[in-house]
């Protein structure tokens, strides 16, 4: 090569840091061909700074956005007009953004906009309906229409490109960065601090791990979340864990119909390594998230998937996830069948996991190399 590529990785959030944190390590090993800078949005302020220390990721560029109370009208302009300002000042050759936030979103735009080449990773996943989730969905449908390269987890997520028109050549079929991270996790020496979990029969009783959070289930839909909780806390041998997003519209309600419920315990959000802990402890996971989906299967654990869509339906045609919507008997009906029925756990924890061998940064990191080969730069 004639110089080096300047790559930016572009976070913004807890999972964006997560499953960009072992491609911005692969692009390290290639000092001699990459310079790589991380610009991190501040989106989601307190989340991914925690994520941030336990990955060893000091980034290049804060651009600090967040405030209290702000919109995604807010998100977006102070997004789109600093990160502007770093790329008029920095020229990158390529940036990268992750899935469908919107710091993902708006990034790709000012790139764009400065005829800035950008890489999307986790490429093609589709709900196909505009507003679940909200608003990821339309974020990541966006950001391939102006993507230049696009790293796609599944064969699914492959054929929506395809189907969209985009160049097959500029598609690569690589599986999902978050298997990367979980292995890399998993693999490190744990030793559990936290007080609340060391108190906890983790080895002999069924514990549910619950991660709910989601916009598009706030108000209604997420106190019949909470309601079944408190619903299936009351099955024999039950204990609920559930580490509580910062958002005041989940925190209120959990906090009024779950509180003081004895084998229902309210986390502060965790730490990586102690999610993934528990992660590989837990009996099954109820969760309305979207990575969980994927992180889940890598441990063999069945979940169920409170949303009336998913973007991650191969999960789904694997048998490793169930995908169960927002109704409180009809989520209690499905927990009961995990608890009680073996041959229904079995089936679903016996299933194989379509997300990927934990080789995906390697392989993104390969075709962004040979890629800037080809231009002859």
């Amino acid at each position: 090569m004639k110089k080096k590529m300047k790559v930016f990785t572009i976070l913004g959030t807890r999972p964006e840091v997560i499953k960009l944190a072992p491609v911005i390590h692969q692009l390290k090993l290639h000092k001699k061909q990459i310079v790589s800078k991380v610009v991190l949005t501040g989106q989601h302020r307190k989340m991914a700074d925690q994520f941030l220390k336990l990955f060893g990721i000091k980034p290049d560029y804060d651009l600090n956005i967040m405030m209290k109370n702000q919109t995604l009208v807010d998100v977006s302009t102070r997004c789109l007009i600093r990160f502007s300002k770093v790329l008029v000042k920095e020229k990158p050759d390529l940036i990268l953004v992750q899935g469908d936030t919107t710091s993902a979103f708006i990034a790709s735009l000012a790139a764009f906009y400065l005829k800035i080449p950008t890489g999307h990773v986790e490429a093609g996943l589709r709900t196909f309906d505009k507003y679940r989730p909200f608003p990821e969905e339309i974020n990541r449908q966006l950001i391939s229409v102006v993507a230049d390269f696009h790293f796609a987890p599944t064969k699914r997520a492959k054929s929506n490109l395809l189907r969209e028109h985009i160049n097959p050549k500029k598609i690569y079929l690589t599986g999902n960065t978050v298997v990367d991270s979980l292995y890399s996790i998993a693999g490190k020496k744990y030793t559990l601090r936290n007080e609340i979990l060391k108190k906890i029969d983790l080895d002999n009783k069924k514990v549910i791990l619950v991660t709910a959070h989601r916009r598009e289930s706030f108000g209604g839909p997420f106190k019949a979340i909470c309601k079944a909780i408190k619903e299936i806390s009351e099955f024999k041998d039950v204990e609920i864990i559930y580490p509580v997003h910062l958002n005041p519209n989940v925190q209120k309600p959990v906090n009024n119909l779950l509180q003081g419920r004895k084998n229902i315990h309210l986390l502060d959000p965790l730490d990586y390594e102690t999610f993934v802990f528990l992660l590989r402890k837990c009996y099954f996971v109820l969760s309305d998230s979207g990575g969980v989906q994927e992180e889940s299967p890598a441990f063999n654990k069945p979940i169920l998937v409170m949303r009336e869509v998913t973007e991650r339906q191969e999960g789904v045609e694997a048998g490793v996830a169930r995908l169960i919507g927002m109704d409180s008997s009809r989520i209690v009906k499905e927990a009961r069948k995990l608890l009680n029925s073996n041959a229904q756990y079995a089936k679903m924890s016996k299933s194989a996991s379509p997300y990927g061998d934990g080789t995906a940064s390697k392989q993104i990191v390969e075709a962004i190399i040979e890629n800037f080969k080809k231009s002859g730069r």
